[in-house]
């Protein structure tokens, strides 16, 4: 749990959202670290019970703690103070949802520090060209610079887990300059790779309205269209939504 604050690099001036805080070990260590601790925990008895645990482990911090008991993954806003920071160790069913969902609703974030199991940590911090770069890298990207911070072995759980997990840092960046929204951005993408295995041309033959248009809008992106989805990064991806966008403008369906 230390190590995971300190590769956070948070400090007295960040507000730390944490979601699924579970006995509060992680919460514990960020506490005496940071301004304030809100903490998103899906089940209600772990959400009652951790108020109390910090009260007993650090009553002068109980200040410091908000609550949420809610989905992480149904949650568009956060109450005040808004965070700087989402240092978790998630939940490794729903982590790329919930890290992807916070991105987005949450524009106060600045840096991300989580756990996840290691293999969707590597997909995460993949880079184009990698047997494990795809969908979640590209997604991850829009909105921040991510990298493999580390790696957890398994020893250190209680019951010893099947899986190693990895942490994932990100500092959010602005996205790729580009005419098309984020969301016709990623409807490329998962276009794209629907069917990893063809070209972009015949993959994105759906996506652009036939392969003739998607060719055009590849070539007018600069982008071969014999290349495959995991050979473009996130400003490829996002030029070939504009360029998309503006071929259509130009010949609008009848």
């Amino acid at each position: 749990m230390r190590r995971i604050v300190r590769l956070a690099a948070v400090g007295p001036d960040d507000v730390v959202v944490e979601v699924g805080p579970g006995l509060g070990s992680l919460t514990l260590a960020l506490l005496p670290e940071v301004s304030h601790v809100t903490a998103v925990e899906v089940d209600p008895i772990l959400a009652a019970a951790l108020p109390e645990t910090v009260a007993e482990l650090q009553p002068t911090h109980t200040g410091r703690l908000t609550v949420v008991q809610a989905d992480a993954l149904h949650l568009t806003s956060l109450p005040d103070p808004q965070p700087t920071a989402l240092v978790a160790n998630l939940p490794y069913n729903v982590s790329v949802p919930v890290v992807l969902s916070f991105l987005q609703h949450v524009p106060t974030l600045r840096r991300l520090l989580v756990m996840v199991q290691l293999e969707v940590a590597e997909r995460l911090a993949a880079r184009p060209g990698s047997r494990t770069f795809g969908v979640p890298s590209l997604k991850a990207a829009w909105y921040a610079d991510v990298r493999l911070a580390g790696t957890v072995p398994r020893s250190v759980f209680w019951p010893v887990p099947n899986v190693d997990s990895g942490l994932v840092e990100m500092v959010r960046r602005p996205p790729p300059p580009t005419t098309a929204t984020r969301e016709e951005v990623f409807g490329c993408v998962d276009a794209a790779f629907a069917q990893r295995r063809k070209t972009l041309r015949a993959a994105l033959a759906g996506w652009a309205g036939g392969a003739s248009a998607a060719e055009a809008a590849l070539r007018a992106a600069g982008v071969d269209p014999s290349a495959r989805g995991e050979q473009l990064d996130i400003r490829a991806f996002a030029a070939v939504a504009a360029a998309k966008q503006q071929l259509s403008s130009e010949n609008p369906l009848p």
